[in-house]
């Protein structure tokens, strides 16, 4: 099973759901959580991996052989990233804006485009506790996400019970982590910010037809609404964490909610359980 982990915002405590559902399942089941938060991956600090294996991403970037060139223009017609444009004898490549799709150079009739591999990323994988972590990072300055996304989760084994820790928001990276996984953890706040992004998370599960839930952090700030909305729209709440100090103190020292306090393993081994419930009925 694949279980992603994600919120319409950031800092609604993704990771912490995330590291804790692992820690609380993994002396009973083989499990591996793959942190795709490629822009800022922080499961790291809490696991304290021993990493033993890294390796470079990369997507190909078109260059251009001026010498066979016609500028005839197919590569800007297929491009849709717009990022070829055609002069009549000056072609511009912006690799910013390429996708890597090869498409411009397969379909060029002069064979004037070929390829070099650009780094976008790196990708972690390692130990820790018992959970096989697997991280990518995006390069500084890179804008996109989903290649080093993309290669994490080819990471992912049917074997083991397979967590992701998805960025916040609801963007393309968001998309891309999420898409295929078998149930979803939309974790939120009681606040109106959080109900307003819980509700662009629960809309875009829903066009991806993925079973979803809620966790409700920091529950007793804000108000009801989250939990009238929920009521309203038919999400089970599955998992309701108090605004505890202690829990944010453990979490600004980089310790887990289970390790912490121990107690709250029990809390997530029947979210596990819920998870599996309504995953089997919405198949069936």
């Amino acid at each position: 099973m694949i279980i992603a982990v994600a919120s319409g915002k950031g800092g609604t405590g993704k990771t912490l759901v995330a590291t804790s559902l692992a820690l609380s399942l993994a002396n009973r089941i083989p499990v591996q959580l793959l942190d795709c938060d490629v822009e800022e991956p922080n499961a790291y600090i809490f696991l304290n991996p021993s990493f033993n294996h890294k390796e470079t991403v990369s997507i190909p970037i078109p260059q251009l052989d001026e010498k066979k060139c016609t500028y005839c223009g197919n590569c800007a017609e297929v491009c849709v990233y717009n990022a070829i444009a055609v002069f009549p004898k000056h072609v511009l490549i912006f690799p910013e804006l390429c996708h890597g799709c090869g498409a411009c150079s397969y379909l060029c009739p002069e064979d004037a485009l070929f390829e070099i591999n650009k780094e976008t990323g790196i990708l972690e994988t390692g130990q820790a506790k018992g959970i096989e972590l697997i991280h990518g990072e995006l390069t500084i300055g890179e804008a996109m996400a989903p290649p080093v996304i993309k290669e994490v989760k080819r990471h992912i084994s049917r074997e083991k019970l397979t967590i992701i820790d998805v960025a916040p928001g609801t963007s393309c990276p968001v998309v891309e982590t999420v898409k295929g996984s078998d149930f979803c953890l939309l974790v939120t706040e009681p606040t109106p910010f959080g109900l307003n992004d819980l509700a662009l998370a629960v809309d875009m599960v829903s066009k991806l037809n993925i079973p979803y839930g809620v966790i409700i952090n920091r529950d007793g700030v804000g108000d009801s609404k989250v939990e009238e909305y929920c009521r309203k729209e038919g999400i089970p709440i599955l998992l309701r964490i108090p605004l505890d100090i202690e829990i944010a103190r453990l979490y600004s020292r980089g310790v887990t909610l289970v390790e912490g306090i121990p107690q709250w393993q029990e809390a997530f081994l029947r979210l596990y359980n819920d998870i599996e419930q309504i995953a089997h009925q919405t198949k069936g």
